[in-house]
């Protein structure tokens, strides 16, 4: 992404001129993603034009349920946090690495980086733009990149959207994450939806952004317009479904490794990793090496993997937590408070999707109030018990 502009601008699009942005994205050359209705969920893929968005759709969702339901108006983007988060597309859930063969004169190596696409990301929401964020200062900063990430990543076009709807498990207001978008985005989108008109405001966040808008059928921006986006973040930050109080947080977490509510969410606690696998700044990996019966090639592959599973921190003679209490604790821990020591913020951006997305509901926000309720301060490390 190039530098913001020094002024902020913003005009007015229709329906009519949010198509035409996503042909012009097209024509770029970009692969334009967006979200879409499919197996009864709103995911995120590749989208032709406005008539793939999920118009009059909207979701239920509370801890361990999700569902959708037809709304009364044609809104585009009437629904909270998906399913999926972009990381899917910039950290994939499997990435080959590298293959060998064997050739005449020896081994052969080659690296198995694929042709990668031009992304344009349309709907980004602000959890997941904070979230990006986050990934980019994990996986692209310091002494040790993810180089197949800061490929994906240096190109892609970022159509934020300030929310109009907040989830029951929502808290993004809590992390100071949402729900207007803050940061790093090229166009900002704001659905304006009454019995009067459908329209989109746009605000412009970089001059990429500035010279996509100037080739759209718009008008400019009136304070009308601009008030009416502002009443729609604020009462989308009133509805919030969830709060964290994340007053030393930090402290309060690390104070309590022995806290008897890890004992009561690990009788809950299936270890099933959904909690990872949907949480848009969890970005652990594993590696498997596979080759072909003939002994003539193998490969190595890099896939998701989750502080859940046993393998995930086995070391020579077992695994370091080998309790469900232990793996809690250390995902609820290094999410909420070790991640400030590594990387300087939270790891949590409030977009619910654990909480969702857990098949026994356990909530994030509950477990952390409980214990700020009952502090048991105590020294002592974080090893199993």
């Amino acid at each position: 992404m190039d530098a913001l502009p020094t002024t902020t601008t913003a005009a007015v699009l229709d329906r009519d001129g949010l198509q035409a942005l996503i042909e012009a994205l097209a024509a770029r050359g970009f692969q334009v993603l967006g979200p879409l209705v499919r197996d009864e969920a709103i995911v995120h893929d590749e989208i032709a034009g406005v008539a793939d968005l999920p118009a009059g759709w909207t979701d239920r969702q509370g801890p361990g349920q999700y569902r959708l339901e037809r709304r009364d108006d044609q809104a585009l983007f009437g629904f909270a946090a998906a399913p999926q988060s972009w990381k899917r597309f910039l950290h994939p859930p499997v990435e080959t690495l590298w293959r060998v063969r064997q050739g005449e004169g020896g081994l052969l190596f080659s690296t198995a980086a694929e042709a990668t696409p031009r992304y344009a990301f349309l709907g980004v929401r602000a959890c997941d733009l904070k979230a990006i964020a986050i990934q980019d200062r994990v996986l692209c900063a310091g002494d040790y990149r993810d180089t197949g990430y800061e490929r994906r990543r240096r190109d892609v076009f970022i159509v934020a959207l300030n929310c109009s709807e907040a989830g029951d498990t929502c808290f993004c207001v809590s992390m100071g994450s949402g729900p207007k978008a803050e940061g790093a985005f090229d166009l900002a989108l704001t659905e304006l939806l009454d019995e009067r008109r459908h329209e989109f405001l746009v605000e412009v966040g970089s001059a990429a952004g500035a010279e996509v808008l100037a080739g759209l059928p718009q008008r400019p921006a009136l304070e009308s317009d601009r008030t009416a986006a502002a009443a729609v973040v604020a009462r989308t930050a009133g509805r919030m479904g969830r709060q964290l109080d994340t007053t030393d947080l930090q402290g309060l977490l690390q104070s309590n490794p022995e806290h008897p509510r890890w004992d009561e969410v690990a009788e809950r606690c299936l270890s099933c990793a959904n909690c990872t696998m949907v949480c848009p700044t969890c970005f652990c990996t594993t590696v498997e090496d596979h080759s072909d019966l003939a002994g003539g090639s193998a490969e190595r592959v890099r896939l998701w993997d989750s502080c859940f599973t046993l393998d995930f921190s086995y070391i020579h003679g077992g695994s370091v937590r080998q309790t469900d209490k232990g793996r809690y604790r250390q995902w609820m821990t290094h999410k909420l408070s070790t991640w400030f020591d590594q990387f300087g913020s939270s790891g949590c951006v409030g977009c619910g999707r654990c909480i969702t997305w857990c098949p026994v509901g356990i909530d994030i926000t509950e477990e952390a109030a409980a214990i700020r309720a009952t502090p048991h301060v105590q020294g002592g490390s974080h090893g199993e018990s």
